[in-house]
């Protein structure tokens, strides 16, 4: 899947990226290509966090698991 990144130079000189389609996801880099990969860092990590909070909600439960691909 593939996300946009909105980035900008801050005041002190550093540039600040933000997911468009992922707002909590925010990071900053020394150079533009710094911040874009830490916010892919950023954007990995809070992925994983929301599917461990949702399999902790099936916790228990009998459900079918099963990968699908979105284009």
């Amino acid at each position: 899947m593939e996300y946009t990144a909105l980035i900008e130079q801050g005041k002190n000189g550093w540039y600040v990226s933000q997911c468009a389609q992922i707002p909590a996801a925010i990071s900053q880099g020394r150079t533009v290509g710094e911040a874009e990969e830490n916010l892919k860092d950023a954007i990995l990590l809070l992925l994983e966090c929301e599917q461990e909070e949702t399999m902790k909600a099936f916790k228990g439960r009998d459900f079918i698991r099963k990968s699908i691909a979105v284009i």
